[in-house]
């Protein structure tokens, strides 16, 4: 078996060698080297040619942030999972290494006195992720509407069928790896939308906050996080906060939020199926669905119900995203109306919803 090659970098001896010993757990997984500060790292990274690197984001020398620049700068491509505080401070820091080109990000573990704990926590953390990053081969490209995909394990998905134009009453995201990066760049190319928009990005309380805060400077966009029984309005994104689930309600002639501490979904709160079904339910067809780059099946379920409810899904492709796990997981199941490019994205949310508005009475789904 071809094990997956990491390198493990971090200021402090301790964290690295509980990275290290969490690591070698997983017998498909095989730490190759250390580094001490980013500046190491380079040399490192250039002499073992790893296959993912785990990264502390404070560190003497040169920090995590600097390191994924120069990394990148240097021609290297190998995905780069930050290593990160459950703080403020930490949040704002892993969004721009992430911004810089880190992959993905885990929070250290709170409690490193309790050993068993904090080993725990790492592997359940961190090695799914470096599994999920780890290279592969490449998928296929972008798909219109009705043609055959390719899934990532080769078996042969069919989109679901055209649907005729419907007036758009709410777009509802979902993403989760690689999604921050993936949300800026379609927030930043969409107009000013006459619907709503509701988002679940995979986060922790704190970094919801700060990424909502983020978005909001990226283009004309109002980008807050989302508040209980808030009305959702045009031109408007509410980003679930961390830890809460955000669902869409029908309030008279309106769509409110409301958010709860229901129990996880695909081990996830905020989850992107709650979201997509509570919008299916209160919407029906006037729901248009985004699910972006991430690990698992999450979303699967909610694109479902979307489409059953008579609403229409595009998904991210496999060649732009940094994992393939939820998109793909809907494209699987056939409940895609689109599979496109990450640049492709914010186009057909605009030219869906524009339709919508033009589209004759005759022409309306029910």
């Amino acid at each position: 078996m071809t094990r997956t090659r990491v390198l493990v970098v971090d200021d402090s001896v301790v964290v690295r060698r509980l990275v290290t010993d969490a690591l070698s757990r997983e017998p498909a997984i095989e730490v190759v080297g250390v580094a001490a500060d980013g500046r190491i790292a380079q040399a490192k990274v250039a002499q073992l040619a790893p296959d993912v690197i785990t990264m502390d984001v404070e560190m003497p020398q040169m920090d995590g942030i600097e390191a994924v620049r120069a990394l990148r700068a240097a021609g290297h491509r190998q995905p780069v999972i930050m290593f990160s505080t459950a703080t403020e401070r930490g949040a704002i820091a892993t969004l721009d290494a992430l911004a810089a080109g880190a992959s993905d990000y885990v929070t250290k573990p709170s409690n490193l006195g309790s050993l068993r704990e904090s080993l725990d926590q790492v592997v359940r953390e961190l090695v799914p992720r470096i599994l999920a990053l780890a290279p592969r081969p490449a998928g296929g490209a972008g798909l219109g509407t009705g043609a055959p995909v390719t899934t990532r394990g080769g078996a042969p998905a069919v989109l679901a069928p055209p649907r005729p134009p419907h007036r758009v009453e709410v777009v509802v995201v979902g993403a989760s790896t690689g999604g921050p990066e993936a949300l800026s760049r379609v927030l930043a190319a969409l107009p000013v939308l006459p619907v709503p928009v509701a988002v679940v990005q995979h986060m922790p309380p704190v970094f919801t906050r700060q990424l909502a805060a983020r978005l909001d400077r990226l283009g004309p966009h109002r980008v807050a996080e989302a508040a209980h029984g808030v009305t959702l309005l045009p031109g408007h994104v509410h980003v679930a906060p961390g830890d809460h689930h955000l669902e869409v309600h029908r309030a008279g002639g309106g769509l409110v939020t409301a958010l709860t501490q229901a129990p996880p979904v695909n081990f996830c709160r905020p989850a992107v199926d709650v979201l997509l079904s509570s919008a299916a339910q209160a919407a029906g067809a006037g729901v248009l669905a985004v699910v972006l780059t991430g690990m698992g099946a999450d979303g699967r379920t909610g694109a479902e119900r979307v489409v059953t409810a008579g609403g229409r899904v595009v998904v991210q492709d496999e060649r732009t995203s940094v994992v393939w796990g939820m998109p793909g997981a809907v494209a699987a199941a056939g409940w895609a109306h689109g599979v496109l490019p990450l640049g492709e994205i914010a186009q057909r949310i605009a030219a869906t919803v524009d339709e919508g508005l033009r589209a004759p009475a005759g022409e309306v789904a029910s």
